[in-house]
């Protein structure tokens, strides 16, 4: 009897030790951390977190799990220097924590934190399994996030609809595409492309859907969930095709059309039975241009709104607000209070009341709407930042009448794991009482993020934050400073994706200091998973800084007829490309085998395995077929500067152009006109290679990528820069 009561007392402990969200947490970031805490749910009037001693153990208490996990990752941060991030989410706590010597009070009234953009779940979630899904719900609660878009396994949905209807798989397949796609799909832009799926697919992300669900349940977070606005299979409508950059759009039911209230009555059905009901559905109808004619903008808001809330009396519609969307027509026609817009680019374009480009007079009106940060596009790899307009705009938002409507704030990144400064950033400035300087901001950042002070970092960040960081007011390019090595080679090369709108804004030199700061105190950092991917990042935008220098003077070169300087720069720009592959191949985040790998592990048979590389190789390269790519303008819109698709995509791009114009000069070529002259460049071979013939058998290839990082970051970074003259 006594041994049974000793096993009831240990279970009952155990089972104490695991009692809330909080504690799952903990022992993840490291066994047995939640024994060093007290933890204290506390009801309050508005959303705050607490920092607290008590008998030799710091506490964090707050009215929700989430703002819990808020304050906890804040002590961790700014009171034990330990920065969790997306690439690493475990440390080791110290056996006696320090104490928090004030208590120390943050509050907000943003209640509504909003997390993705639907590309994020094709750039960078398309192949997560539930590993992944579980670092990344606790990287959300840490950061504050209660609001998440969450939907996978959406295509559940709509199969279980067309297979209820009497459709069959094979129709099924012409409509929903491969999971690198299914944001576009979501989004109305396209349909079937880079299936079809096989049916195993859809039993694996239903399953995946209901463990992410009841995660973000134990955490107290309101999922959104994909709504219906109309979306129905190209093959179900008479009406003339759309088409998105040559993809077939799905059609759209126009409101007075009797089978839109059939459809989303069907569902919603479906999405309850797998899914259960939410309090947000996202819905984004003409999204970039698909506007059908003849539509009334506001009964057809009207109607969506009205079907939503047929089948959640509760729900309240979740809208992007991204160009002409969502038409002020439509908000005008429907109730306040039914409505929150996302101003998806507020540290750049807000459209909610303040000087932009999407400068809408009376905003979003009554609506209420949520202040975005969305920094990335395509998933691009590269440093970027808009700081001091970040600060800036969120600080309107404290008194501009404009904002009064604001009621909470998110992330709408297109891609994630990059650039993890400005997601701090942003995820901080709510908790805090006064906006501060970059400046300071950026002290308390470094040090936490390194987890002590160092004078030559803080100023490796102020050569950035003034820099790279600090795209200005007027400058609305998308996304990174992108790297001039995986732009299609050409004699005016300058952006990569076709709609980037990259502007030269700070000086290349900048990024090559900092990089050479940063190696002045590596080896007072050796270990430390933050320096050493900030290490290479940084000597990463170096290298692509100094490459696209390299380039101007050997196209300059070229026109010159140097043929020797031409040819010392065409290798030195090649050596450049291939020792940025060598340096990026010490991080597994910088390594193409990382990406191929996870979508390769979700196969269950080799056939499985290989289309979801395909999807995976496609979609960082062409992006579609010849014709998508080339005069859709799609390709290398997602490009990625990493390891492997360096040496074996890109390089041999540089190498094919470079021979050309050398072989030109060399006479062995018919010489390309420059300037005014008066000889065609029709048919020149510099300007008429066929670039999508020399890309897509690396989409079909299934060559395997290690994601197995190989060498010493801070040994190949001082190699490959150390060799190097300013």
């Amino acid at each position: 009897m006594k041994r049974i009561a000793l096993l009831l007392i240990f279970s009952f402990s155990h089972l104490l030790i695991f009692a809330t969200p909080i504690d799952g947490l903990l022992e993840r970031i490291d066994k047995g951390a939640s024994r060093k805490f007290i933890i204290e749910k506390k009801k309050g009037d508005v959303d705050f977190f607490e920092l607290d001693q008590r008998g030799g153990k710091p506490v964090i208490r707050g009215n929700s799990w989430v703002n819990i996990a808020t304050g906890l990752n804040w002590y961790l941060k700014h009171h034990c220097g330990i920065h969790l991030t997306w690439n690493q989410m475990k440390a080791t706590l110290p056996p006696t924590l320090p104490a928090v010597k004030q208590r120390e009070r943050h509050e907000t009234s943003l209640q509504l934190r909003y997390d993705f953009n639907y590309c994020t779940y094709s750039y960078t979630m398309a192949f997560w399994d539930w590993e992944r899904w579980q670092t990344e719900l606790d990287w959300m609660a840490l950061h504050g996030i209660n609001m998440p878009l969450a939907a996978v396994g959406h295509e559940c949905v709509w199969r279980n609809i067309l297979l209820r209807l009497g459709y069959s798989e094979e129709d099924v397949a012409k409509f929903i595409p491969g999971p690198a796609f299914f944001a576009w799909w979501e989004m109305n832009n396209l349909e079937g492309w880079g299936g079809p799926l096989p049916q195993s697919w859809y039993g694996q992300q239903e399953k995946l859907q209901k463990q992410i669900l009841q995660r973000m349940s134990e955490y107290g977070m309101k999922p959104v969930l994909p709504g219906y606005c109309g979306m129905i299979p190209s093959f179900l409508s008479d009406a003339p095709k759309q088409y998105w950059n040559k993809y077939v759009r799905p059609s759209i039911l126009l409101p007075n059309d009797e089978q839109f209230a059939k459809y989303a009555r069907m569902f919603y059905e479906e999405t309850k039975k797998l899914y259960g009901e939410a309090e947000y559905y996202s819905m984004d109808p003409f999204h970039e241009g698909s506007l059908p004619q003849g539509v009334d903008i506001g009964e057809m808001g009207r109607h969506i709104l009205a079907t939503m809330k047929q089948a959640v009396p509760k729900a309240k519609w979740v809208i992007q607000g991204w160009g002409a969307n969502p038409l002020p027509a439509m908000l005008d026609a429907l109730p306040a209070g039914e409505v929150i817009v996302l101003d998806l680019f507020s540290e750049c374009s807000p459209m909610w009341g303040i000087p932009s480009r999407y400068y809408r007079e009376k905003g979003y009106g009554d609506h209420d709407w949520i202040f975005c940060l969305l920094e990335n596009f395509g998933g691009n790899v590269g440093l970027h930042g808009r700081m001091d307009l970040l600060l800036n705009n969120f600080r309107e938002t404290r008194t501009n009448p404009m904002a009064k409507h604001l009621v909470g704030w998110g992330l709408t990144m297109e891609g994630s794991e990059n650039n993890p400064v400005m997601f701090e950033m942003m995820s901080e400035l709510p908790w805090l009482t006064d906006i501060p300087t970059k400046e300071a901001w950026l002290h308390d950042y470094v040090k936490a993020r390194y987890g002590k002070d160092n004078a030559t970092l803080q100023q490796v960040w102020k050569i950035l934050a003034d820099g790279i960081y600090n795209a200005p007011f007027g400058n609305y390019q998308q996304g990174t400073h992108e790297s001039i090595f995986c732009a299609r080679p050409g004699m005016e090369c300058f952006q990569v994706s076709s709609w980037s709108k990259m502007v030269n804004y700070y000086d290349p030199t900048t990024t090559w200091e900092a990089a050479r700061l940063m190696l002045s105190v590596a080896d007072q950092f050796r270990g430390d998973n933050n320096f050493e991917y900030d290490l290479v990042d940084i000597c990463r935008q170096a290298l692509a800084d100094r490459g696209r220098i390299v380039y101007h003077r050997t196209i300059a070169d070229f026109k010159s007829c140097d043929k020797r300087a031409f040819r010392q720069g065409s290798e030195e720009f090649l050596r450049l490309l291939l020792a940025q592959d060598r340096l990026l191949g010490t991080r597994r985040e910088f390594r193409v085998g990382n990406w191929l790998q996870q979508a390769r592990s979700l196969g269950n048979n080799k056939t499985e395995s290989d289309l979801y590389e395909w999807n995976a190789r496609v979609q960082i390269t062409t992006w579609g077929n010849r014709a998508c790519a080339d005069d859709g303008r799609l390709r290398d819109y997602a490009h990625k500067e990493w390891q492997g698709i360096l040496h074996d995509f890109y390089y041999p791009r540089w190498r094919h152009f470079f021979g050309i114009l050398q072989d030109e000069l060399d006479g062995r070529l018919p010489m390309l006109a420059v300037g005014n002259s008066y000889v065609s460049q029709k048919g020149n071979p510099a300007v008429g290679v066929d670039w999508y013939a020399m890309e897509e058998p690396w989409t079909l290839d299934h060559t395997a990528y290690s994601p197995v990082p190989e060498g010493n970051p801070i040994d190949v970074a001082k190699e490959i820069l150390g060799g190097m003259k300013e």
